[in-house]
């Protein structure tokens, strides 16, 4: 099974995630211990989109979020690479829109959404630099940007607790929930290599975006960055 050592490789990180998708949400749901549900809500709040607004949901895998703002009344395109989260998603959402695309090449027009978001997925996009400059390109001049992603906890004990807590527990009850253990070998890969919050926004800035800024969740494990279009 390919792991972050292929470098993130387009098709061999979607392949991989077609064959979690049936049990996707559940796994996420043991592994983070309820705290995925937060997060989530956390995302939803801070994306603030409004009836009849346009949002792109990007890495939406099967809809999970998306259902919760199509069901405010929010016009939301749900946007996946990996083919497999895309079928599953509308096997268990018809109503909802789902498109199979790859972030650094996006199948939108120019300025087409108010808003874009992506929870825990910016990690799998390669070049992530790339990824963000696609964003800012499909959304409107004003328009904002919500990333969720795992993190670096500031305190260094829990920082500790953390990365014993990937290595040492999160393979053994991936292998007991998972049919596809080796993806959450890749998952911890992924977020020990991932930049840090300042990095996080530095790739923002870089990408474009501005009013950039970020707040941590759960002590830091996870961050939710927030950022802007210019709007000249």
């Amino acid at each position: 099974m390919a792991r972050a050592q292929l470098d993130k490789d387009p098709t061999a990180v979607a392949g991989m995630f077609d064959g979690v998708a049936r049990r996707y949400d559940i796994t996420n749901d043991v592994l983070s211990l309820g705290m995925d549900r937060l997060w989530r809500r956390a995302t939803v709040a801070a994306i603030d989109a409004r009836p009849g607004e346009r949002v792109l949901d990007l890495a939406a895998g099967t809809g999970t979020s998306s259902a919760v703002l199509a069901d405010r009344g929010v016009d939301v395109v749900s946007c996946d690479f990996s083919t497999g989260m895309v079928l599953e998603g509308k096997r268990r959402r018809p109503d909802l829109a789902f498109v199979a695309g790859d972030a650094t090449a996006l199948p939108f027009a120019d300025d087409s959404f108010d808003a874009v978001t992506i929870s825990f997925g910016l990690r799998n996009v390669n070049p992530a630099v790339q990824g963000l400059t696609e964003m800012l390109r499909v959304t409107k001049p004003g328009g904002r940007l919500v990333v969720c992603e795992f993190s670096t906890p500031p305190a260094a004990w829990f920082g500790a607790l953390y990365r014993f807590y990937l290595h040492r527990v999160l393979t053994p009850i991936s292998r007991a929930v998972s049919s596809e253990p080796e993806a959450y070998d890749y998952l911890a890969e992924s977020i020990i290599d991932w930049p840090d919050q300042a990095g996080v926004g530095a790739m923002l800035h870089e990408a474009g975006w501005r009013s950039v800024g970020y707040r941590n969740l759960t002590g830091g494990i996870v961050a939710l960055h927030r950022a802007q279009v210019p709007t000249a």
